[in-house]
């Protein structure tokens, strides 16, 4: 009885946290992408104060937590809880060509990103970084392959020569989030922590779960499959 009483106390403080327009409008924000307070109070044009305000009720409801910028250590950014909203409906994304993946060294978040795009989702898809390394992380390639996915050794790329103007662009790492400040610059940020900052195989199995789950909650979200070039009927046989 105590654990039911418990359960619902934390629902009914997620559905109260949920109750003002404001704090609805910041989960709607974070539903596909992490985002800094700064950031949050500019796209949705609230006062700083207020919005600190919202996300502390929203902390302490259990929606969101706060993480510290890998790249600038000064900017935190929030992100919500996995799990906590999942009977929430996301925006629908705008339609893009192509999905690409953004980190720094285009070595190992962006590559899986990539990777798992293209299996569980489709469509043209591509990777790549602000200071790319010459060679995919080992550590990558070998969480790949347990997985059963694939990743080129040799296969980085530069922003500058893979970026166009029809590509929805999602960062995966806070540096590329924070670099890229562009016309061409991310649509979605998702603030991964670095697995080569670690460097061990749990770091790089923990950033492809990180990335697993983020791509799976943003699938029923894509408008259609010929947004994402998709095919929208099967190719008759030649």
């Amino acid at each position: 009885m105590n654990a039911d009483t418990s359960s619902l106390t934390a629902r009914a403080r997620v559905h109260a946290a949920l109750g003002d327009p404001a704090r609805l409008a910041i989960v709607d924000a974070l539903t596909l992408g992490d985002a800094s307070p700064g950031e949050i109070a500019t796209d949705l044009g609230m006062p700083t104060n207020l919005v600190a305000h919202h996300v502390k009720v929203l902390q302490e409801a259990g929606l969101l937590v706060r993480t510290r910028s890998e790249g600038d250590r000064r900017r935190t950014y929030l992100r919500l809880v996995p799990g906590v909203l999942s009977s929430l409906t996301a925006p629908r994304l705008d339609t893009a060509d192509r999905v690409v993946f953004v980190c720094t060294h285009n070595s190992a978040r962006s590559q899986l990103a990539a990777a798992l795009w293209r299996d569980r989702i489709g469509g043209q898809v591509a990777s790549a970084g602000t200071a790319p390394a010459q060679r995919v992380h080992p550590r990558a390639v070998r969480v790949a392959h347990e997985h059963g996915l694939a990743l080129d050794p040799a296969g980085t790329h530069h922003v500058d020569d893979i970026l166009g103007d029809g590509d929805l662009i999602i960062a995966v790492c806070d540096n590329a989030h924070e670099d890229l400040t562009g016309p061409v610059r991310p649509r979605l940020h998702w603030s991964v922590p670095d697995p080569a900052r670690v460097d061990t195989d749990d770091a790089f199995e923990a950033a492809y779960t990180d990335l697993a789950d983020r791509i799976d909650r943003i699938a029923p979200v894509l408008n259609s499959g010929a947004d994402y070039g998709f095919p929208t009927e099967p190719e008759s046989p030649s």
